[in-house]
């Protein structure tokens, strides 16, 4: 039988991986002992730095398979003929806390896809929510800041977090989402995913069409009361974590439908909200859900670190066949996630097993820390060039769309953030209001300044007097006359 050898990281076998080199038995210990010092260096190294959001999360494998024809609206290859599969990796996570924090928590879920398509990977980064705290990305740092630690006390701070929303009023749609039932799910198996923004698809003949994505659970919705949350935060806070590995570990796989809204380009500047502001839904009842395909995640990564935790998903991995749009937070999104994963993982991060794509990757990136594959090789490393290097492929171009205007820092034309939450409240039963209006007096209790809660008040009763009344009244104030 072959000995199994225990080696150093440059392969030579290890002496004595007990006790260190010493001066004597009582030492001092030697420099000279290099597994040592290898080995303390490496574990000092082994913590990548966390996300910045979505720090805590899980993820599986699996595949994607195609059950309706919209081949009309796309030439994405991973979509173009039904009973096709392609291979995916999913992430699901929560946003605001650290790695170590509970699943349970009150707060949206990151519902991340890798699909590994043979034209290169698509990343779809949505989340368990079709809309979004804000609408353009230059808020996104002083959002992320108030759902973190207090610099001084080094606490979650109520005060930031509703000042914040108080004087963000885009962000009532969302947050009104978050305190209701919705926003503790049993399980990352019971709960939808969704793009949140709007998307683009192109087919082959150059024709457009705006697009959302909605992904529906076949398990069902499943949701956690704040009192049963809040006690399997203490007794298991990985719960969410567990549920999925063992589910799938059993044969229990989850799935999902995957489904799009379609919006004709021309709609875009007629329709009664921007279709671009994340901040808003689209009505179902104008553009209705068409069936595309079918997610099921059937295998548990073999390693965390090397398949979740250095997992990098960014909605700007694109594929031809699928374009962005205006949208200007998912505008700050294309750069800020790629930038991010250079920072966290590393430049190379795209050749990472988990990352790379399962198609040959043909550029002129080269260098930059931990490069692991050949780097290139001997080949030309520079475009245009003569030595028959690769080159573009203008039919896939990203589709053209008509711009105008004045270069200026400018908000969105359509100010309208009271209709849809308050469309959102009254769609609820008596007992779903009642836990809402509950969620949100609990949630607004401990903020110090009276009008930090009545200028959130205020937000509530223009979505639906009867909503900021109740809340009013949970809190012990009234609501503002000038808002009445």
């Amino acid at each position: 039988m072959t000995k199994n050898n225990l080696t150093t990281s440059w392969g030579a076998p290890v002496g004595d991986n007990q006790n260190s080199m010493t001066a004597g038995s009582r030492g001092p210990t030697l420099i000279q002992d290099v597994h040592l010092l290898e080995k303390l260096a490496h574990f000092n190294r082994e913590r990548i730095p966390e996300r910045v959001v979505h720090a805590k999360g899980a993820g599986a494998h699996g595949y994607f398979e195609v059950t309706n024809d919209v081949t009309k609206y796309t030439k994405a290859a991973f979509l173009s003929e039904v009973g096709k599969r392609t291979p995916m990796f999913a992430r699901f996570s929560t946003v605001a806390g650290e790695a170590g924090s509970a699943d349970t928590v009150r707060d949206p879920r990151g519902f991340a896809l890798k699909f590994y398509t043979e034209e290169g990977n698509y990343d779809l980064v949505g989340n368990n929510t079709p809309i979004f705290f804000i609408r353009d990305a230059i808020k996104f740092p002083d959002f992320i800041h108030t759902q973190k630690r207090h610099p001084q006390t080094h606490l979650k701070n109520p005060n930031a977090v509703w000042d914040f929303w108080s004087l963000s009023p885009e962000s009532l749609h969302q947050v009104t989402y978050l305190m209701g039932d919705r926003g503790i799910p049993a399980t990352l198996r019971h709960m939808h995913g969704f793009g949140s923004h709007t998307f683009k698809w192109t087919n082959a003949e150059g024709d457009g069409v705006w697009i959302k994505y909605h992904f529906k659970t076949e398990q069902g919705i499943k949701n956690l009361t704040q009192e049963v949350a809040d006690k399997i935060a203490g007794e298991n806070p990985d719960y969410h974590t567990e549920d999925l590995f063992n589910a799938i570990e059993n044969g229990d796989f989850p799935a999902w439908k995957m489904y799009v809204q379609i919006m004709p380009l021309e709609d875009a500047n007629t329709y009664r909200f921007d279709p671009f502001d994340v901040t808003k839904t689209w009505s179902q009842k104008d553009y209705p859900l068409i069936e595309v395909g079918r997610m099921v995640l059937d295998r548990n990564p073999e390693n965390y670190f090397a398949e979740v935790e250095q997992a990098t998903f960014s909605p700007g991995t694109l594929v031809p066949g699928v374009d962005v749009s205006p949208d200007k937070m998912l505008q700050g999104r294309l750069f800020a996630y790629h930038d991010a994963h250079r920072y966290r993982v590393g430049a190379n991060h795209q050749a990472l097993p988990i990352n790379r794509a399962r198609n040959e990757v043909k550029n002129y990136q080269r260098d930059g820390a931990m490069r692991f594959d050949d780097n290139g090789g001997s080949s030309v490393y520079y475009e245009p060039n003569s030595y028959g290097g690769p080159t573009e492929s203008p039919e896939n171009k990203q589709a053209a769309y008509p711009v105008s205007g004045v270069a200026d820092s400018v908000a969105y034309d359509h100010n309208d953030h009271y209709t849809q939450p308050g469309d959102l409240y009254r769609l609820q039963s008596e007992e779903e209001r009642e836990r809402l209006v509950q969620t949100f007096v609990n949630a607004m209790k401990p903020v110090e300044k009276d009008e930090i809660k009545l200028r959130q008040i205020g937000h509530l009763y223009k979505a639906d007097p009867e909503f900021g009344t109740r809340v009013a009244e949970g809190l012990g104030l009234q609501v503002p006359e000038e808002v009445k």
